[in-house]
């Protein structure tokens, strides 16, 4: 894949008043997925033909990547998310004060090393999440993420022919200990956190391959808070489940994000999952996150996510 500067000229969805887009180029990190943006300085008052391109290149890429941001504080954090969507706030981790964000502290339990999609266990989960690097560590806690749409394309056709007819149980009370090395849930951090995201239990029922709104493009649907296939044993919905979660982890098909400090990435979330690497030890991270809100997945033959519990 070739470097691509995204020019006004290229643009197609410019306002009525002719405004062009900011000129940036877009520098793909790794071959499938992923893109680093450079030449923009990010802010809420981007004009609606920078957005309207910036949003061009995150259907394509899946995830857009942009270094040193360092002016971004919480509440223009924000502002830029709100050029995406609604942001909304974590249904059952408190916000910090007056704002929407979520913050993942690495000394208080934030460290989501696991694959998944952000809030499948909602019906309608976010579309976008928008993270900025606070507080990077030296060495480790790179992100990766995997592109859930190219892993559909990529399945032998009777196992689409499979997947588009089934559909998942997902819920935020998943096992942790499952997912996570011991020393994890050893922590007292990571078991306060755990206990405040379950809170409340919820959970929703998801089509296993669901059509994006904005592409057509078909992509699976897993992830960490997946409880069962439906219709499927325990056993065999966790044999299907892990085959299809080696499809979307092939190597090829993932991106890695070396952070530093003042990094912002906003990713489609829902065309890929991702996975924060705890290999950092005792050093710090945060990181915040704004979540844009989304809307019910929508099957192959056309049936909307269904909420089990809120």
């Amino acid at each position: 894949m070739t470097d691509i500067a995204i020019a006004p000229e290229e643009t197609s969805a410019a306002p009525a008043t002719h405004a062009r887009p900011a000129a940036f180029e877009t520098v793909p990190v790794a071959p499938q997925i992923g893109a680093e943006v450079t030449g923009l300085k990010l802010s809420g008052s981007l004009d609606a033909a920078t957005v309207a391109a910036l949003r061009r290149a995150l259907l394509r890429y899946k995830v857009l990547f942009f270094r040193g941001q360092h002016h971004l504080d919480n509440a223009e954090h924000e502002a830029f998310g709100r050029l995406w969507g609604t942001p909304v706030p974590h249904p059952t981790v408190p916000a910090p004060d007056g704002t929407t964000l979520l913050e993942l502290d690495s000394d208080h339990g934030g460290r989501a090393n696991s694959w998944h999609t952000d809030v499948t266990f909602q019906a309608a989960y976010p579309n976008f999440g928008i993270l900025r690097g606070v507080v990077i560590p030296p060495v480790g806690g790179d992100t990766i993420w995997a592109n859930t749409a190219l892993a559909y394309e990529k399945l032998p056709a009777p196992l689409k022919s499979l997947v588009d007819t089934l559909w998942t149980l997902h819920g935020n009370d998943y096992d942790y200990a499952a997912a996570r090395p011991p020393v994890d849930v050893d922590n007292h951090g990571a078991k306060r956190y755990r206990e405040v995201f379950t809170s409340r239990l919820i959970e929703a029922e998801h089509p296993l391959v669901r059509v994006h709104p904005e592409t057509g493009e078909r992509a699976l649907v897993l992830g960490h808070f997946v409880k069962r296939i439906i219709g499927f044993s325990t056993q065999d919905s966790n044999t299907l489940f892990d085959l299809l979660q080696r499809h979307i982890l092939r190597p090829e098909n993932t991106v890695r994000w070396r952070w530093t400090q003042g990094d912002l990435v906003i990713w489609d979330n829902r065309a890929t999952q991702h996975y924060a690497l705890n290999d950092y030890g005792e050093q710090k991270r945060v990181v915040r996150r704004v979540t844009i809100a989304g809307e019910p997945a929508i099957s192959v033959d056309g049936r909307a996510s269904i909420a089990r519990s809120e």
